[in-house]
């Protein structure tokens, strides 16, 4: 049994198929033929923070497969502090197929994980999102330009080293992509991260840049891709923020007109608009953000049936009808007579 808590936990290949799966899923749930591969399974689905996106991608995905999903959050069960996580893994994985946890601390998706005896999905944490990535890249091979080869494509990330843009290097790097970081000097990846990310490069041919000059960074990319430059925690950081970002890193249409004629504008969301980016380049004809938030669905239909499908039991006719056999008959002994109404 596998987790899905990190892409780097995954080989390109391994990566590669899931996006292709992604791509099959969309395309028959497009023609309305889905096959209800989840039909009876369970997806228990814990949240500590709000969330638009990754909570209905779940939730419609496990519908649409013909399972169900349970939304829980703090306050509802006791995670972490009436019960240990230990405890709550093993409890939600005798009742469910499986576990996706959007947490605040990536240290308790992983001892979910440690703990779960289903599949964990990481739904996202303060140190990555794979599920967001995953869905970024498939939403890549849609836009590119035609016949152009995955290796070649160029992604330039405008912005803080959210969790976003944490697992966005890694993938990309992983893959073979190039992929670039435009951000002020204090809010560029870590050593640590630009370390795993240059050996991903070593291992598939990709490149990493990073600098602090915008406008070099979207001069020759296909994907531009911002995020919020503040998240939750981080309030009191807001004004610094504000100061290092804007205006120079704020993708604006004076920046956007740098880019190639045919980059495309992506955007995880939620955005703040008129901050890390302007409406003009997000409602802009060749912005791709609402295309990503759909494909989180298809994502997470295809994330579900890689790690879900495969531990589900199929028991044959003949041993349902067996059990079904006895269940009728030991009803058949409590069933009051028909009611007479004479």
């Amino acid at each position: 049994m596998r987790h899905f808590i990190d892409t780097q936990d995954f080989t390109k290949a391994e990566l590669l198929d899931l996006i292709e799966l992604v791509r099959l899923t969309k395309a028959a749930d497009k023609q309305g033929a889905l096959p209800r591969l989840l039909e009876g399974a369970s997806l228990g689905m814990i949240f500590e923070e709000p969330s638009t996106r990754t909570r209905i991608s779940f939730e419609v995905a496990m519908t649409r497969l013909g399972g169900h999903a349970l939304y829980l959050r703090p306050g509802e069960i006791h995670l972490g502090v009436r019960e240990s996580i230990k405890d709550t893994a093993k409890v939600i994985s005798r009742m469910t197929n499986a576990i996706e946890a959007r947490m605040l601390k990536h240290s308790m998706v992983l001892e979910l994980a440690k703990y779960a005896t289903v599949p964990v999905i990481n739904g996202l944490t303060d140190y990555n999102h794979p599920t967001q990535v995953v869905c970024d890249v498939f939403t890549m091979t849609e836009h590119k330009l035609p016949g152009k080869p995955l290796e070649d494509i160029k992604v330039t990330f405008v912005g803080d080293t959210t969790n976003v843009c944490s697992s966005l290097m890694l993938i990309c790097t992983q893959l073979g992509m190039h992929f670039t970081q435009a951000a002020p000097k204090q809010y560029q990846a870590s050593v640590e991260l630009q370390a795993m990310a240059r050996k991903n490069c070593a291992a598939s041919g990709g490149t990493l840049t990073i600098t602090d000059d915008p406008v070099a960074a979207v001069s020759d990319a296909d994907f531009i891709y911002t995020d919020l430059w503040w998240w939750v925690g981080q309030e009191a950081e807001i004004p610094d923020r504000k100061a290092a970002f804007m205006p120079k890193f704020q993708v604006n249409l004076a920046l956007f007109s740098k880019a190639p004629a045919h980059a495309k504008m992506m955007h995880c969301l939620p955005a703040s608009r008129g901050v890390e980016a302007t409406d003009e380049v997000l409602d802009h004809p060749r912005s791709i953000i609402y295309d990503q938030s759909e494909n989180r669905l298809h994502t997470e239909k295809a994330i579900l049936i890689e790690f879900v499908y495969p531990h589900i039991r199929r028991p044959q006719q003949a041993l349902r009808d067996w059990h079904a056999g006895r269940i009728q008959a030991f009803l058949g002994t409590k069933l009051l007579p028909p009611y007479d109404a004479n």
